[in-house]
């Protein structure tokens, strides 16, 4: 068996979080909605069914609650800071493909949100 691709994922995970260039959306804060794709080879862990093998996604979450839970004016910012934990926390981790969304923005439309979506390599596995 050849493995092609392979990844493990969170998939809209809902953190409320005080985010914004307002003083307000700092202040109140909002929910979010992260959603995050970390690209590695998972052939070691289809082998031995074992924990220590694969990059655990509830570590992972942490990671996201702890970097979510750091206030930034940006979500670009935000998206940055978790991509480099990614990096330094998963060394096996080669990309990462992460969406980051303020579910209620303050723009004055109805909306289903508003945010920013990455694709990072990480450039120490190539």
């Amino acid at each position: 068996m050849k493995l092609s691709e392979s990844s493990i994922f969170l998939n809209d995970v809902r953190l409320y979080a005080y985010h914004g260039v307002l003083e307000q959306e700092r202040r109140v804060g909002g929910e979010y909605s992260v959603s995050l794709r970390v690209h590695y080879n998972i052939y070691k862990a289809m082998e031995s069914d074992d924990v220590s093998d694969t990059l655990n996604y509830a570590l992972l979450l942490e990671l996201v609650k702890r970097e979510m839970a750091c206030p930034s004016s940006l979500l670009e910012h935000v998206v940055g800071r978790i991509g480099k934990a990614v990096f330094k926390e998963f060394p096996l981790a080669e990309s990462v493909d992460l969406t980051l969304t303020k579910l209620n923005p303050p723009m004055g439309a109805d909306s289903a949100g508003a945010g920013v979506s990455v694709h990072l390599i990480n450039d120490k596995t190539l």
